[in-house]
């Protein structure tokens, strides 16, 4: 008999966390319900008491999704439950995941509270917690640095104040995997009543273990694994969905569970996000990376060709590699396009909408000879960073390059609507568009990453830009996509500006 395990994925709340990546609550309804697709059993959705846009996307994707659980933070205080709570009430299965700090370093240093008072308030919070839904989750904030005696303490508490999952997570990503299966192994031996919860890990990755600390968990007693596409998180990021999922797929003989995900999805699942988010991945990260079933060596490729397993372990159409290959191209009619967004989870608002992006794809089309999956969603994506706010808009451009002269850009951009027009000179036609730009903004910005990725392969394909920019302590990301390289960058760099010019401030509690 195969144990299940629970897969609860936070991309949408810790994997915002990363600099730059927070979404609009469009892009989360679109991840929310590709990780449905995906087959993800809990959705953390966001921190509810955050923000007020925070609560509306938790709300929004709360009344949409069908199968999978909608789970919102909350710290250990009345605010904050109640606001998951009232966020998470349209969920056909909703969680509220409340959480305190257990170290002695945080409880004296950050919380200024006693051990008897963080009990008092973990306590309080998970009964606050079961007048909106029986699904409670309590973390131990910094478990691995928190004394055993004092989480067998809080943890007896939690179970018998009513919560039905306890986190155990490595905060600061300290641990390594044989002391965090020990830990486990402890806690679950120790604690009082320990089979009536679920055990569940949250790692991060500052030592490079999160997945690894996260599958010593389970082999330890956890049945749920929490982790984000792509790895994406606070600092160096969580436990990779890909990674754990298909370790325990392809090492059954060690792993007596299994997950409900449709691992099909994996692939499309992570471009989504990293389309979304502006992440690049990695080109030799495991399972979604270009080059994760690339073979160069010619012993490689001899043996490959003989036979598959004596180099792979996996298949690569078993994780999604070449099954998002539905092509479309200028003769597709509009309700082919309406249909193939539909199938990408895309939903648009009203005809208007629809109009729009098909007349955006029409344009594609006349650039592009075939256009893929992936096409359609960065189209998706820079109408929506079209979207964020009209302040900075940009009417026309040209750029000229050539050996032995230094390029020049001329740009023509609306502020307020108001229009202004700029010349520079610079390094190379990203760098004079950027400087044109500024001479006519002056934002007082610094750049701190400019990435260029191919959406698909071909010298026709779209190029999608990231341009990270910070100011005043806040950093953002923008995204821009065209077939011109240069004009992509152009459309980053003012996506980027206008999210600045939103001036919204996000709160995030890590764990």
């Amino acid at each position: 008999m195969t144990d299940k395990l629970i897969i609860f994925d936070t991309t949408l709340r810790d994997g915002e966390q990363s600099p730059g990546a927070s979404m609009t609550k469009e892009e989360k309804l679109r991840i929310a319900r590709q990780l449905e697709k995906l087959g993800v059993d809990v959705i953390e959705a966001g921190f509810a008491a955050a923000s007020p846009g925070d609560a509306d996307a938790i709300h929004s994707i709360a009344k949409v999704i069908e199968h999978s659980t909608v789970c919102s933070l909350a710290r250990a205080n009345e605010r904050d439950v109640r606001a998951a709570g009232e966020a998470i009430k349209p969920a056909k299965r909703g969680r509220i995941h409340t959480f305190i700090a257990t170290s002695p370093i945080h409880m004296e240093k950050k919380l200024r509270m006693t051990p008897d008072q963080v009990v008092e308030h973990a306590v309080t919070a998970v009964k606050l917690a079961l007048e909106y839904t029986d699904d409670v989750e309590f973390s131990a904030e910094d478990a691995v640095r928190s004394e055993m005696d004092f989480l067998v303490r809080i943890f007896d508490e939690v179970i018998k104040a009513g919560a039905t999952t306890l986190n155990v997570p490595d905060t600061v990503g300290y641990s390594i995997p044989v002391l965090w299966g020990e830990r486990f192994k402890q806690l679950i031996a120790r604690v009082p009543n320990s089979g009536k919860v679920i055990w569940s890990t949250h790692c991060h990755n500052d030592l490079g273990m999160a997945s690894a600390n996260s599958l010593a968990a389970v082999m330890n007693g956890a049945g749920q694994l929490e982790c984000t596409i792509n790895g994406l998180g606070e600092r160096a990021g969580n436990a990779s969905l890909e990674e754990v999922v298909m370790a325990v797929k392809t090492r059954r003989d060690i792993f007596t569970c299994d997950t409900r995900i449709d691992t099909t999805q994996i692939v499309p699942t992570s471009k989504l996000v990293s389309s979304i988010t502006g992440y690049p991945v990695q080109p030799n990260k495991a399972i979604v990376g270009a080059n994760a079933f690339a073979h160069e060596s010619g012993i490689h490729q001899d043996g490959v060709l003989k036979h598959r397993e004596t180099y792979e372990i996996m298949r690569a159409e078993d994780v999604g590699w070449g099954a998002n290959k539905m092509v479309m191209g200028k003769h597709s009619g509009r309700s082919a396009f309406r249909s193939r967004l539909q199938e990408l989870g895309i939903v648009l608002e009203g005809e208007d909408a629809l109009n729009a992006a098909f007349a955006r794809f029409k344009e594609l089309a006349d650039k592009k000879h075939d256009i893929f999956d992936e096409d359609l969603q960065a189209l998706v994506s820079d109408e929506e960073a079209l979207q964020v706010s009209e302040h900075y808009r940009l009417v026309a451009m040209g750029a000229h390059s050539e050996t032995g002269v230094l390029p020049v850009a001329r740009v023509v951009m609306s502020v307020g609507g108001k229009e202004h027009q700029a010349d520079a000179q610079g390094g190379g036609p990203v760098d004079a568009t950027f400087k044109a730009i500024e001479q006519i903004v002056h934002s007082g910005t610094e750049l701190q990453l400019y990435s260029v990725n191919n959406i698909t392969s071909g010298t026709d394909a779209q190029g999608e830009v990231t341009v990270r920019l910070s100011k005043g302590g806040r950093v953002v990301n923008g995204q821009g996509a065209d077939t011109d390289i240069v004009v992509a960058s152009a459309k980053a760099y003012l996506n980027a500006l206008n999210k600045l010019d939103t001036g919204l401030e996000r709160a995030h509690p890590q764990i």
